[in-house]
């Protein structure tokens, strides 16, 4: 509780009161170094006044950039290279820690350790910083308007009892004893032991998650598929939904709206895409209506954070050792919400690179929104053309 003064002042009293021997003597109870008793008993002998101050002016370790007038500008020229010298450089990046620039100092001639070259650090205002997922590049001018379209559409068919669905993708799987992120409960010091190294093991291969998630009932569908991921792919995902899980539901329907991402297997420029959902229509009677969301926007996607978040977080820490072992993750993934989750392995193959040709796109029956067509659009079936 005493200051180095007072404490100083302390054991000079206690010395003095000992005689002889008892500076060594108080040094070895306390720890405190003679020369600093001595000093105390000085201080005691001359009688200073106490004045406020724990030490003398001008006591204690000068400053670092007090001692070395030339350290403060040195740093500043190497963090100019650093922040904003040519992208090229060298310096650029392997001065982007406190040791490299603390030997870079060295070599300067500069007495420095990591910790003072930190501590300049902030206060010239710079601290450890991560990146940020802030930039979304341009802006379309509808995207906003392309969002109140997707809601009016989906309240419009919601109120209607006609089905409304999200669909997307979620992130290919590697299938193995892969490290997964995450932790789940285990006996203390018994980690479950996976592999070092994220290689694909050709004879498992990787995983294609197709997801289907219904608006209104809070249900969702996931297909396994272990080809490429492909419109033809998608669309069958699509298919298996309805026959399982979709017309039970919603037996006297006439209409699908589908929202989805503008790009991948089921984009807005993907012919095969709309051909397939052709097919679709045609086999169920179905008026397939499509909505995109406006390029860099997928993240708003329903089927984002309300399935395959869930579905992450239910196999957090678990590897996907197996296909039978996703499906199973997937298909036990609910939530107090509600949330019900089937799931199936699709063995089908789904060769890329499949092309539609003018004519096969031209017998589409596609019927374009006057808002943004190329987003919106409605395909019927072909029967209602021709019959």
């Amino acid at each position: 509780m005493l200051d180095e003064r007072s404490r100083r002042l302390l054991l000079a009293a206690e010395s003095k009161a000992l005689g002889r021997g008892g500076v060594t003597c108080v040094s070895k109870a306390t720890g405190v170094a003679p020369s600093v008793i001595r000093r105390g008993i000085k201080d005691l002998e001359e009688g200073a006044a106490f004045d406020g101050r724990v030490r003398r002016p001008g006591g204690g370790r000068k400053k670092a950039t007090e001692a070395d007038p030339a350290l403060l500008p040195d740093l500043e020229q190497l963090l100019e290279s650093t922040t904003r010298g040519d992208p090229e450089s060298p310096l650029r990046w392997t001065l982007r820690s406190v040791r490299n620039l603390m030997g870079q100092l060295q070599k300067m001639g500069h007495k420095v350790s990591h910790q003072v070259v930190s501590n300049l650090l902030h206060q010239l205002g710079y601290s450890l910083q991560a990146n940020r997922k802030v930039t979304e590049g341009a802006s379309h001018p509808d995207r906003n308007a392309q969002f109140e379209h997707i809601n009016s559409k989906v309240g419009q068919y919601l109120k209607e009892r006609q089905p409304a669905i999200s669909v997307d993708t979620k992130k290919k799987e590697l299938i193995g004893d892969f490290r997964n992120g995450g932790r789940e409960l285990r006996p203390k010091g018994d980690p479950e032991k996976v592999r070092v190294h994220d290689f694909e093991i050709p004879e498992l291969g990787k995983a294609s998650p197709y997801g289907i998630y219904d608006i209104d009932q809070d249900t969702g569908w996931v297909s396994v598929g272990i080809d490429h991921d492909t419109a033809e792919f998608a669309v069958e995902s699509i298919r298996r939904w309805w026959r399982r899980m979709g017309s039970p539901v919603y037996p006297g329907a006439t209409r699908l709206l589908i929202t989805a991402d503008a790009g991948g297997s089921n984009g807005a420029r993907v012919r095969l895409w709309k051909l397939e959902l052709q097919k679709l229509a045609d086999e169920t009677g179905l008026t397939i209506a499509v909505c995109h969301y406006p390029p860099g926007t997928s993240k708003w996607n329903k089927i984002e954070h309300r399935l395959f978040s869930r579905i992450t977080m239910n196999w957090r820490g678990k590897p996907l050792t197996s296909l039978q072992v996703i499906v199973s993750l997937v298909a036990a993934t609910k939530t107090q919400a509600g949330l019900v989750v089937q799931s199936e392995i699709d063995t089908g193959t789904y060769p890329k690179g499949v092309t539609v040709s003018d004519a096969a796109f031209a017998s589409l029956y596609l019927v374009r929104d006057e808002f943004h067509g190329d987003w919106n659009y409605e395909i019927r079936p072909r029967t209602t053309l021709f019959g």
